[in-house]
């Protein structure tokens, strides 16, 4: 399903022929000044995978999928000028980091708009798609975790509707580096 953005940019899932453009666009991602606060994994490590990895990752969080969805913002001449996943996360079970999930959530990852492409609401974009994607999973709530020290993306996401939900979390090997949780409530 294609959506039409603003600034005449396109924001659709991804699909399993993308897997190359999914690739290129996360080892940009990961090129950016502050990838280490707004990544877990870093440019080399993603370098390294091997292609088979690209190519599951865009089956499982394509078009289609009801476990996660990445949507992509493609510009009037073509470019992927950004991304975001969510991924479902049912009751009951943990999360990627170890914690329990206590309700059936989004959770967004892998957010990213090039330099060249932000402030223009391609943000607002991409996350409508992604939290009317997760509502339709019957999610009750999107979450997404933002760094502490990333001003610039907390404001994007306070200007979107989340909020903090409270919850600070470590999830790398400094203790000292936190990660903020932010949720959208599903409307009533």
């Amino acid at each position: 399903m294609s959506l039409l953005a603003r600034n005449d940019y396109v924001v659709r899932a991804i699909r399993p022929d993308d897997w190359e453009r999914v690739k290129a666009l996360r080892l940009d991602a990961l090129r950016d000044p502050v990838a280490h606060l707004a990544f877990l994994e870093d440019y080399e490590d993603a370098a390294a995978k091997p292609d088979s990895f690209w190519q599951e990752r865009a089956v499982t969080s394509g078009e289609g999928s009801t476990t996660a969805q990445q949507y992509i913002a493609e510009a009037p001449d073509g470019t992927w000028a950004g991304s975001v996943t969510v991924l479902i996360e049912e009751a009951g079970t943990k999360d990627w980091g170890g914690f329990p999930v206590e309700r059936r959530q989004g959770h967004a990852a892998g957010v990213f708009v090039r330099p060249e492409h932000r402030g223009n609401g391609l943000i607002e974009a991409l996350f409508d798609a992604g939290v009317a994607w997760a509502w339709e999973q019957a999610a009750e709530r999107v979450r997404l975790f933002v760094h502490e020290d990333n001003a610039r993306a907390q404001a994007a996401y306070r200007k979107i509707g989340f909020v903090p939900s409270g919850l600070v979390v470590s999830f790398s090997k400094d203790e000292a580096e936190t990660e903020l949780e932010f949720v959208l409530e599903r409307p009533v």
